[in-house]
């Protein structure tokens, strides 16, 4: 008998059921693991952008400040374009073996082919024209970009442009123009390392910003429709840079910490505080968002990593097998994850439809 602790590749699924990965099946050696389609009337084109900073020093390796971006739109068509997978070959091999020491309980080496995971994006197909808001994403610390694909996708799929940032020197891996960098984390960061990475990620995102008008999607980039989300540390950088930067209309933060000295109580564009109920910072979150006006948003049954790709990959490989009911909830929470995915892009997509468009 074939073993199933391998997840080989497939294809990934459209519809409304692509909201749940599938249950294990016997398709080949294994089951397939595969990311929910978004559910937009428009297809999604991708593109991947490598951006400098000759301003600024890395501040884990030195040399000049690097990025990798990835860019989701609203497509005119997707025909004769391929799905680009979540990770490149080299990404994933990397991700392999670091993903059960930055998120423990994950699986170990060699029995995720995490590299056969494709995208619902469609490399290079050509842009729906017009003017379109665009989104900024942050991930969470010592995660990459491609860990926010699912809702990123969703969001182009309903008319925005979407720029998915890698912060290299904490994130699990990113593949540059350069070389691979991976992180530079190990365990929870201390009040230092964590105050280093927001302030890198804040100059991270302004010349994000800074460099709209040069992307290869800046003519359908409405420059004065903004908005910034980001999860965990991502969320607490995306709220610290608008708070200078009157370019961002909105921010949205899904679960970060906002205790760093300043407090950004001098933001006054609409804010989205979402988190979950069952994340162990829960009183430190509470506690560093008191004193901010938002919109207050409770994600149910869920844990941190509900709002990132996790929230599909984690029940899909405690279905299989793979990772234990204590880690599937330490990871994501216990709700069913087609629910908390739905409530994640209703809350997101809402609030900046509503304060964007």
């Amino acid at each position: 008998m074939t073993s199933r602790r391998i997840l080989l590749k497939g294809t990934v699924f459209g519809g409304a059921a692509a909201l749940l990965p599938a249950a294990a099946s016997a398709s080949g050696d294994g089951s397939i693991l595969r990311l929910p389609a978004p559910v937009g009337p428009y297809p999604v084109g991708m593109q991947t952008v490598h951006l400098t900073d000759p301003s600024r020093t890395d501040p884990w390796v030195g040399g000049v400040r690097e990025l990798m971006l990835t860019v989701l739109y609203p497509a005119r068509s997707v025909r004769g374009f391929s799905r680009a997978p979540q990770l490149t070959p080299a990404e994933a091999r990397e991700f392999a073996g670091l993903a059960p020491y930055i998120r423990p309980g994950l699986p170990e080496p060699g029995t995720v082919d995490w590299g056969a995971v494709l995208t619902h994006g469609y490399m290079d197909a050509p842009p729906l024209p017009g003017r379109r808001p665009v989104l900024v994403y942050s991930p969470g610390g010592g995660d990459s970009r491609t860990l926010g694909t699912t809702l990123a996708e969703d969001l182009a799929s309903h008319g925005r442009v979407v720029v998915l940032v890698d912060h290299p020197g904490d994130a699990s891996q990113v593949e540059l123009p350069t070389g691979m960098r991976t992180t530079v984390l190990i365990g929870p960061p201390d009040p230092a390392t964590f105050r280093t990475m927001v302030d890198t990620r804040i100059g991270d995102l302004r010349l994000v910003l800074d460099r709209l008008g040069d992307l290869p999607l800046a003519p359908v980039v409405d420059s004065c429709r903004i908005g910034m989300y980001g999860h965990s540390a991502g969320g607490t950088a995306a709220v610290y840079a608008a708070r200078r930067d009157r370019r961002v209309g909105a921010v949205a933060n899904l679960e970060g910490y906002l205790d760093l000295h300043p407090t950004p109580a001098g933001l006054d564009r609409p804010l989205l505080l979402f988190r979950t109920d069952g994340f162990d910072g829960a009183a430190r979150i509470a506690s560093s968002w008191a004193s901010l006006p938002g919109h207050r948003r409770l994600l149910p049954d869920a844990n941190h990593w509900a709002f990132t790709d996790y929230g599909s990959f984690v029940p899909r490989l405690r279905t299989s097998g793979l990772v234990t009911a204590t880690a599937r909830n330490a990871l994501v929470g216990p709700g069913d994850p087609a629910v908390t995915l739905a409530e994640v892009r209703r809350r997101v997509g809402t609030f900046f439809a509503r304060h964007l468009e």
